[in-house]
């Protein structure tokens, strides 16, 4: 549930507070523009037998607005308390209603995200002009939503056993591939608090863009000129400590900074299918590092680009390290989890013989030219079984309860002003 957005970096930076008289006026602006031709608590909108009232419109605008959350347009806030009031009645037929006090938690939560205590985050919004029932309504919905929605699909939502089998690319088919984006952010001693900060903000932004133009403009990984955007990947391809956290993710939802050698990792999860192909597991991969002096220099990283050009596979780079000194190249074969964590990355995204350029090492000052070599197939299990269970049953839940607000919508009468 994505309660929050920028909400942390707007409070620390101080943005909210010299704004609030400015959204403050901008509500009563709206207000009074309705006014004139009818009351702020008449309809806005009818939904079969319940009423949006133009108060509740610019609410739900403003409390979007002022967390700097996505979808704050009119017709975008229109839309949603359109189905919410949907989500609302089939609720009410089926007598579920979220507890006052989980409403609470949810509420505490929300505000503990932006570091704030309760009373310090519904202060903040009330002088922006947000009143506290806004932000109950708003809580109430998305956790009565989610338990109607596991009440009513969960059984269904649940995968077989040889569902699971064939996630994890057993029983000789199937699997489970990832669709993300990625940042890798370069450190050294001299930048890591500057990185660190940088990545706490982008671990906060909201969105399939934002998270794409702070790619373009951050990161150090060859994807950055797509915006960070990687192709389909096997699970079972990602680095052993690497797949449940991706599999925690629900869409849209970015990871928190992992530390890797010289660099900080930010991940977003933009798909999640099963597939009819085998997705393999390797017991071995070997792979070649070529360590090249000047780390990420526009020089360096031209030379590693001719490298490229001059080299086939693995058994080339022997040639191009002769009479060089012993630790220039590394031939590592091993398996999945003894292998570091930015170095599996990487080869989780290549090909046999296919090079990445994006790691560094000795403080930034060399550049890893790294190569895979050959993988070895392997039956064994990283991923437990409840990760992947877990994982494709949200998958499943979250594609039930768009099907059914879209059939409620079909079947609803909608009146907007």
């Amino acid at each position: 549930m994505q309660l929050i957005s920028r909400f942390s970096r707007i409070v620390r930076s101080g943005w909210l507070k010299p704004v609030a008289p400015a959204l403050a006026a901008a509500l009563l602006a709206l207000s009074t523009g309705h006014s004139q031709a009818q009351s702020l608590f008449s309809p806005a909108i009818k939904v079969n037998q319940d009423i949006v009232t133009w108060y509740e419109l610019q609410q739900r605008q403003q409390f979007l607005t002022v967390l700097g959350a996505p979808g704050a347009t009119e017709d975008e806030v229109r839309d949603s308390l359109i189905d919410e009031r949907l989500r609302k009645q089939a609720m009410r037929d089926a007598g579920i209603e979220v507890a006052p006090e989980d409403i609470q938690v949810g509420i505490d939560e929300f505000a503990a995200r932006g570091r704030l205590s309760t009373d310090e985050f519904l202060q903040l919004l009330g002088e922006s002009g947000v009143s506290p029932e806004t932000v109950r309504d708003f809580v109430a919905d998305q956790l009565s939503w989610r338990d109607y929605v596991s009440s009513r699909f969960l059984s269904q939502a649940r995968p077989s056993e040889d569902e699971i089998n064939r996630a994890l690319g057993q029983a000789g088919s199937g699997g489970l591939q990832v669709l993300m984006s990625e940042i890798i952010i370069p450190v050294t001693p001299q930048t890591l608090a500057q990185a660190e900060l940088l990545a706490e903000e982008i671990a906060l932004l909201e969105g399939f863009d934002a998270f794409s133009s702070a790619a373009t403009q951050y990161s150090a990984a060859g994807t950055r000129d797509d915006g960070g955007r990687l192709e389909w990947l096997n699970l079972t391809d990602l680095p052993p400590a690497l797949q449940p956290v991706i599999l925690g993710l629900k869409t849209g939802d970015i990871t928190q900074p992992l530390s890797l050698p010289n660099a900080i990792a930010l991940f977003q999860l933009r798909g999640l299918r099963e597939v009819s192909t085998s997705a393999p597991r390797y017991s071995k991969i070997d792979y070649a590092i070529y360590n090249m002096a000047g780390g990420r220099s526009a020089e360096t990283l031209a030379k590693a680009a001719e490298l490229r050009e001059q080299i086939d596979n693995c058994d080339d780079l022997y040639g191009i390290a002769k009479d060089q000194p012993a630790g220039v190249l590394q031939r590592i074969e091993a398996s999945p989890s003894e292998i570091p964590r930015d170095v599996a990355l990487e080869l989780s995204k290549l090909d046999l013989n296919e090079v990445s350029t994006t790691l560094t090492g000795n403080n930034g000052q060399t550049l890893k030219f790294l190569m895979l070599c050959t993988r070895t197939l392997d039956r064994g299990e990283d991923t437990t079984r409840v990760d992947v269970a877990n994982a494709l049953t949200q998958q499943r839940l979250q594609a039930f309860a768009e099907s059914l607000v879209e059939q409620l919508r079909a079947d609803a009468t909608i009146i907007e002003q």
